[in-house]
């Protein structure tokens, strides 16, 4: 029976340790948690099918001008009813019954003019027709013709569309750019959210390791005499919150663990330890520099050269729609029809067809009037708001650039601090434990030394925010000294 009991307590003991055992760790720095998040995480793969749409869109607008060949057919075509027909015997009108079945087949090739908003089409049709009435088949065939139709004094959407298409897809390329920045920036807070979770882990299990041994001499010291029992007591509560600090730090850490291989696609079998980066970049950046590079590439100045080229094009269709519409349509081609399917090609007579029809607006009580003063004003808005938008964005760049440019000095500082304040932590332990100092310098340098340590993980954050947001911005990579770019046909498949 103990045999068993102690087998059972061994097993207990065993599995929380084979299932640690059982977890893949993998130590990862900031660039391996940047990269990873390009290839894995949800946010990067949103932003390839935001990129996709708007490739698909692109496409569907360059079809728009290359010729499209269609066959249609309406077969059968049945229909009995009474028909008014002319009989050049009596002359008069008689209405007869009909009883026809028709099968008809069309190839239309036709090619939208994208100059003038036209479209252009070469044609030809087939109409089998059984009338059984009189038990007669016919063919009737058009072997070919030729057709246009032409608005005239209208608004050419294909015209704009040539405009405004080619820059939403630019717009689309350096948007997807600037997203994948973003997604940079995102791993660089998870990123130093678990590390600085690792660090209070680590802060916290020293701490706890320290109030214990402190407490224990503590004890002994106050045996002896040699300190009084507030001071004592001091130390019990200090080593009694170090517990409790060391389990929130743990859960913290889980935490932020499990917020880190969410956002990389890690499952629950891996675990992360992080290996904070020791040192930065000497980077220095220049303001103009920046600027100029983010007016020339930063999908937001297109978003606006876009929003004032979709105002412009609102104002010509409202100037179009309040005037004079008309529309050409002229067709030429050839037709016949005979019993004999061979003799309804042989003798084709030619056919044309022109016709013009127009639309003038006589009464409409000021409405086209006032669809083409509400474009102007939205065109003049769209104006002077991508003015200020671009005035704002130059304001807010040199100050990110600033902020980068310090920010490099703020993390030597910090860096500096956390390296003194240890060494201060440490010294002042050890003239407590010769007894020359009191436990309230000895709590005030802990706390000092945690507070550098956490400070100089958040200066670390926040250059590699400000990095990654400038790279943003100006979509350069200013340490290779070449602009962002990506393999956007890689991102299609």
């Amino acid at each position: 029976m103990k045999k068993l009991l102690l087998s059972f307590a061994l097993v207990l003991f065993i599995l929380p340790y084979q299932d640690i055992k059982s977890q893949e760790l993998k130590r990862l720095t900031l660039d391996d948690v940047i990269k990873l998040s390009e290839e894995q995480s949800p946010n990067a793969l949103m932003a390839k099918h935001r990129f996709r749409a708007s490739y698909w869109q692109f496409r569907t607008f360059k079809a728009e001008y290359r010729p499209s060949l269609t066959l249609t057919g309406t077969t059968p075509n049945y229909s009995t009813a009474f028909e008014r027909v002319w009989n050049s015997n009596t002359n008069q009108w008689e209405y007869r019954s009909t009883n026809v079945l028709r099968n008809i087949g069309s190839l239309a090739l036709s090619q939208n003019i994208g100059l003038t908003g036209g479209t252009i089409s070469l044609n030809s049709d087939l109409t089998l027709e059984n009338n059984f009435e009189n038990d007669e088949r016919n063919y009737i065939t058009a072997p070919i013709s030729i057709g246009l139709t032409q608005p005239l004094f209208r608004y050419n959407s294909l015209k704009w569309q040539k405009k405004t298409e080619p820059l939403k897809y630019e717009t689309a390329k350096r948007t997807y750019l600037s997203d994948l920045e973003m997604v940079h920036t995102q791993a660089v807070n998870y990123f130093f959210q678990l590390a600085l979770a690792q660090s209070n882990k680590q802060i916290a299990d020293m701490n706890f390791a320290n109030a214990d041994t402190l407490y224990e001499i503590a004890k002994g010291r106050y045996e002896l005499g040699t300190i009084a029992e507030n001071e004592l007591l001091e130390l019990q509560l200090s080593w009694l919150n170090t517990e409790t600090s060391r389990k929130d730090a743990e859960i913290n850490l889980r935490d932020r663990e499990i917020r880190l291989k969410s956002f990389l696609g890690f499952n629950e079998n891996v675990r992360i330890e992080l290996i904070i980066p020791s040192t930065i970049p000497e980077l220095q950046v220049n303001s103009q520099e920046v600027l100029d590079m983010a007016l020339a590439n930063n999908p937001q100045m297109l978003t606006q050269q876009l929003s004032v080229l979709n105002a412009q094009s609102s104002v010509a269709q409202a100037k179009a729609e309040k005037g004079l519409n008309a529309n050409l349509m002229a067709s030429f081609g050839m037709r016949d029809q005979d019993p004999d399917f061979p003799l309804a090609y042989k003798n084709s007579n030619q056919q044309q067809n022109i016709r013009v029809g127009i639309s003038v607006p006589i009464l409409d009580w000021g409405l086209g009037r006032g669809k083409y003063q509400m474009a102007r004003s939205s065109l003049e808005l769209a104006q002077v708001t991508a003015d200020q938008a671009i005035i704002d964005f130059e304001q807010n760049l040199v100050l990110d650039v600033e902020q980068f440019n310090l920010q490099k000095e703020q993390v030597k500082v910090a860096a500096k601090s956390d390296t003194v304040a240890m060494r201060m932590y440490e010294v002042t332990k050890q003239r407590f434990l010769i007894g020359k100092i009191a436990i309230l310098e000895l709590n005030n340098a802990d706390t000092k030394k945690d507070q550098n340590r956490r400070a100089y993980i958040q200066q670390l954050q926040n250059y590699w925010n400000y990095f990654y947001n400038i790279r943003s911005l100006a979509l350069y990579d200013f340490l290779n000294r070449k602009p962002l770019e990506t393999e956007f046909e890689k991102l299609l498949d």
